[in-house]
């Protein structure tokens, strides 16, 4: 892991402000989530991207009644509901 030397207070209300280069850096934008993962005794955030709800990819992943998907589980479906 790299280390931006970078500190940040946390306020009062739990929050802290990402550095407008690192915002630029990873292209997080006003409104964009932030996933808050751990691993170990980290807490890492990424950016949240539609990710498939069947295999997790982030490629070509699509909307579909209100749950994302990609294009190769729907073809994957779309064969195993061939009568």
């Amino acid at each position: 892991m790299k280390a931006t030397g970078i500190v940040r207070q946390v306020d009062q209300l739990g929050r802290v402000v990402l550095p407008m280069e690192l915002r630029k850096q990873f292209d997080i934008k006003h409104n964009d989530g932030l996933e808050i993962c751990i691993e170990g005794d980290m807490i890492i955030l990424q950016k949240d991207e539609p990710k498939c709800i069947f295999c997790g990819s982030v490629e070509k992943v699509m909307k579909y009644n209100g749950k994302n998907i990609c294009q190769d589980c729907i073809h994957k479906i779309k064969l195993n509901n061939r009568f």
